[in-house]
């Protein structure tokens, strides 16, 4: 059987990190889809396919931010987990918080990543190749 390709749903205010994800998946010649959405709340709807959206198909894996507007990234993984058709979502956090007290709460929430933006610079090629790799070999939920 030929694994289904992984989207990302990368969701993330932020115009230059969402370009430099975009870049490195290029330069790493991944060809992996990528949706964007701007916050938590257009994240949901992708996910849901509501307010106009096309609901984004399995599998995939989401690439989060913490501070956006509308909804943060803890606010979206608490309706994310809430929702019983997207509890098993594989969730990565893509963020410039550094702090203890952020990974703890974001790992509360069954993240299965926490990724600080700032550490990445030049090792973000290898968070992507990471990225790669991991959905490659792991299992992730198709229904």
């Amino acid at each position: 059987m030929i694994p289904a390709t992984v989207t990302v749903l990368l969701v993330d205010d932020d115009e230059v990190d969402v370009e430099g994800v975009k870049r490195a998946f290029a330069e790493h010649k991944i060809a992996n889809p990528v949706r964007v959405a701007r916050d938590g709340v257009e994240g949901l709807e992708i996910l849901r396919g509501t307010n106009g959206q096309v609901m984004l198909d399995r599998p995939y894996l989401i690439l989060l931010d913490i501070n956006m507007p509308r909804m943060n990234g803890f606010e979206f993984l608490e309706a994310l987990r809430a929702d019983p058709d997207l509890k098993q979502s594989v969730v990565f956090m893509l963020t410039t918080s550094a702090t203890d007290e952020d990974r703890a709460r974001a790992y509360d929430q069954n993240i299965a990543g926490y990724i600080v933006k700032s550490r990445a610079g030049i090792g973000f090629l290898e968070t992507v190749t990471m990225l790669d790799h991991y959905w490659r070999v792991v299992e992730l939920p198709c229904e």
